[in-house]
């Protein structure tokens, strides 16, 4: 990457490059969170089951698996500003995608759209994450992270808000209107809904143009990881990446996060709606979530590593999601949602706390490393549908019991949430074993 410069250590020459990134934080989350108005969407104009519906996580998230390597490869032989350029303009060809798609209101045109936004998105992810955990001191990377999730989130929340408004407003009388309406009307209306996303999509695609040529010209130096420790006694270095157990089991600790982030994040608006909740309101619950976690990210920015270390943080995340995780299932209404939005507070700092303690001393394999972690995203594309197989199966077991649609609609939802408790259960591993695997050096802020 011969465009990039070495890095000072100054604090006021890292200034500059964690703004920037913390700006690409933010473009990526608000994309990314907008899924949570998308499933209603879609499930509605596409007359989808819950399963179906949860695939518009599935194409983004999938996007990670698919091009991780492929991206880490073209960042390497192009660079990071480059690489992020190119991630942008693939993100508004995605959005592109989505007009004709409204137009022809074609399931799976909308989730090619998805996919190829996702695949943008893991370029940007692929060269993000790696570079603002070494862009300073390992011990403080969470509390950078943390910023650059109080970007994202923020994001989120306004994606969220916005595009709730615009997909949601109404959807509520034109779902009654549906059962009584002729077949030539139905499709009348779906239509009309469909071409609410066309104006957002047009904007989206315009504003990643220009974001894609401003990048071309952002002072984003290089930053090289610490190379491995040689050892004292004479005996061989690693290798190999498969010499670091800690590294499998990171990555697949985040995999675990991602699934119940977007569990957390994608599924309440749906969630709220099953338990009878207006769409007017539950508009606004993934909102609700991502501040919660914008709350714990600056808690954590305040926190780590001065007062607590990444690995309690990762800890007090593992523990207060079981704990919800049990108490969204036991509770109720309003309750309920309320307890799946406070999984933001649970879900905030796994990120940060998971990517310093996977890339800690991993040395010259850390890019390959960072890309296996950005593969780990996946779990967005698989724990959601799986959640959404155990609404229908449940729902359907219900009403074959004799309770009714709505009822069985509501038990099901509720109780499909099960499935976060395994996820929180390996993620505590990690934090109390796991992140220790294979390395022999212990620090106090690990």
């Amino acid at each position: 990457m011969s465009n990039d410069t070495t890095i000072p250590s100054s604090k006021n020459n890292t200034l500059v490059p964690i703004l920037i990134i913390a700006g690409l934080f933010f473009i990526f989350g608000f994309v990314t969170w907008i899924n949570g108005a998308l499933i209603p969407f879609m499930k509605t104009i596409s007359e989808l089951t819950s399963a179906q519906s949860f695939l518009v996580a599935s194409a983004s998230y999938i996007s990670f698996v698919v091009m991780a390597l492929p991206a880490s490869y073209i960042l390497s032989k192009i660079g990071y500003r480059k690489g992020m350029s190119l991630g942008l303009f693939i993100m508004a060809l995605g959005a592109l995608v989505f007009i004709p798609a409204a137009e022809a209101r074609t399931y799976w045109m909308f989730l090619s759209g998805i996919f190829i936004q996702g695949a943008g998105m893991t370029l940007l992810q692929t060269a993000s994450n790696p570079y603002i955990t070494i862009l300073g001191p390992i011990e403080s990377a969470a509390k950078r992270i943390a910023i650059m999730g109080i970007a994202n989130k923020v994001a989120g929340a306004l994606g969220s808000l916005i595009f709730g408004t615009i997909l949601l407003s109404g959807i509520d009388e034109i779902k009654e209107k549906l059962s009584t309406v002729t077949i030539s009307e139905k499709g009348q209306l779906l239509d009309t809904m469909a071409d609410s996303v066309v104006t957002p999509y047009i904007v989206m695609t315009v504003v990643l143009i220009v974001l894609s040529l401003l990048i071309l010209k952002a002072p984003l130096p290089h930053v090289e990881a610490e190379p491995i420790e040689e050892s004292k006694d004479g005996t061989t270095s690693k290798t190999s990446i498969f010499q670091f157990p800690h590294l499998w089991l990171g990555v697949l600790t985040l995999f675990m996060y991602v699934g119940v982030e977007v569990i957390a994040g994608d599924t309440i608006i749906a969630y709220g709606i099953s338990l009878g909740i207006p769409a007017a309101d539950a508009r606004f619950f993934t909102t609700f979530t991502l501040m919660a976690m914008v709350a714990t990210y600056a808690l954590g920015a305040i926190l780590i590593p001065k007062f607590i270390s990444q690995t309690t943080a990762l800890k007090a995340s593992a523990v207060i999601g079981i704990v919800f995780s049990i108490c969204i299932v036991f509770t109720t209404g309003y309750t309920s949602v309320l307890f799946v939005a406070a999984l933001g507070v649970a879900n905030a700092l796994v990120w940060p706390a998971v990517w310093p303690l996977t890339l800690k001393g991993l040395g010259k394999f850390t890019k390959t490393a960072s890309a296996l972690l950005i593969m780990a995203i996946s779990g967005g594309a698989i724990i959601p549908p799986l959640y959404g197989r155990l609404v229908d199966g449940n729902k359907a077991d219900l009403i074959a019991q004799g309770m009714n649609d709505i009822s069985a609609a509501a038990e099901a939802a509720t109780s499909g949430y099960w499935i976060l408790l395994p996820c929180y259960f390996i993620i505590l591993y990690y934090a109390i074993w796991g992140h220790k695997l294979g390395l022999k050096v212990k620090s106090s802020v690990f």
